[in-house]
């Protein structure tokens, strides 16, 4: 079994996924010769040709709208979108037309389409570069929402995402693209290829959507998390020593709410993580998911650590970063409440 970066982990389940099937194709700004901002297709154009990884204008719209039409006529097209922060303009495409296409057809059409998304903070990239938009997403019926938190997952749930029939948003936390990040930026980066969770399975294989993982397991109180703040909840854990159980919920939409609603009966405390703003985050929907099927089993309230009401500042980047130190706070709340 090798030991993998995340980037490589992405382009090797895009190459599995051509070299098995010549439906799939890959698309995007800089995703051929460049082999993308991150290099998650590099080598993709020089091995399938240009038909089958290729460069596109500077249109997100463009390219969503495209990706749709192929995918109707029996492609399966996978977009790479250069940050989730230029999702934007093709949030129409993607919305109005990827999401409704099976309902409003009466399922005679379907859009197997992936959008892959570099997402969220911690790399200095300011308002523009550092946006977790999983809300957006989540929000919308018939789309189906991923965030991977090590690269073995990367690889499966990416597999997962082009074999699926509906259209699947894949966001990548940019800052484990070439390690895990527990929110010490001060500390020296760990790189996935000595880390026990860089192991990546050499054939192709699935991570089935909608099934989350528990990368801790505990009695004291349970975390509910995703993409980076795994790695930050795992640290917020250890350093304050307690016997927490953390999920790592890996698909937002569909969501695994058995293990979470056996987790938190099993606690009776929820503490739940993420970096997007606080405001009708996803975390939202898990707090009202925790308090209708576990108030019964609830010890304290259900407490959430999230980014600040605000654009994504540069300068103050880490204090808007839900790091270890306000994760650690906020579990001796939910302990002591």
């Amino acid at each position: 079994m090798a030991r993998m970066t995340m980037i490589e982990a992405i382009q090797n389940a895009h190459e599995l996924a051509m070299e098995a099937d010549e439906r799939v194709v890959v698309m995007g700004q800089d995703v051929g010769f460049f082999g993308g901002v991150f290099r998650c297709t590099a080598g993709l154009q020089k091995r399938f040709g240009p038909t089958r990884c290729f460069d596109a204008p500077i249109s997100e719209l463009g390219i969503v709208g495209t990706a749709i039409g192929m995918a109707v006529y029996g492609l399966r097209p996978c977009v790479e979108i250069q940050f989730a922060d230029y999702m934007y303009p093709a949030y129409d495409q993607i919305v109005s037309e990827a999401a409704r296409l099976r309902y409003r057809s009466a399922g005679e059409f379907t859009c197997p389409l992936v959008i892959r998304m570099p997402t969220g903070g911690g790399i200095y990239g300011a308002q523009t570069h550092s946006q977790s938009p999983e809300a957006l997403f989540t929000h919308v019926a018939g789309l189906k929402t991923v965030i991977p938190s090590n690269p073995a997952d990367a690889k499966g749930l990416l597999l997962a995402a082009i074999a699926d029939p509906d259209p699947v948003i894949v966001l990548e936390p940019k800052r484990l693209y070439n390690g895990p990040f527990d929110g010490h930026h001060d500390r020296p980066v760990v790189p996935w290829k000595t880390h026990e969770m860089g192991e990546v399975p050499d054939e192709a294989y699935t991570v089935p959507l909608g099934q989350a993982a528990i990368r801790r397991e505990g009695s004291a109180l349970t975390i509910l998390a995703y993409g980076t703040m795994v790695h930050v909840a795992l640290a917020a854990v250890a350093e304050q020593g307690v016997d927490a159980e953390v999920i790592d919920l890996r698909t937002l939409m569909p969501l695994d709410k058995p293990t979470i609603v056996a987790s938190v009966r099993k606690t009776g405390r929820c503490l739940i993580v993420h970096e997007a703003t606080l405001t009708c985050g996803f975390g939202a929907e898990l707090a009202a998911i925790v308090q209708r099927e576990c108030f019964y089993h609830l010890e304290a309230p259900i407490e959430r650590v999230a980014g600040w009401d605000t654009p994504y500042p540069h300068a103050g980047e880490w204090d808007y970063f839900p790091g270890p130190s306000r994760v650690g706070a906020a579990i001796r709340s939910v302990l002591e409440g």
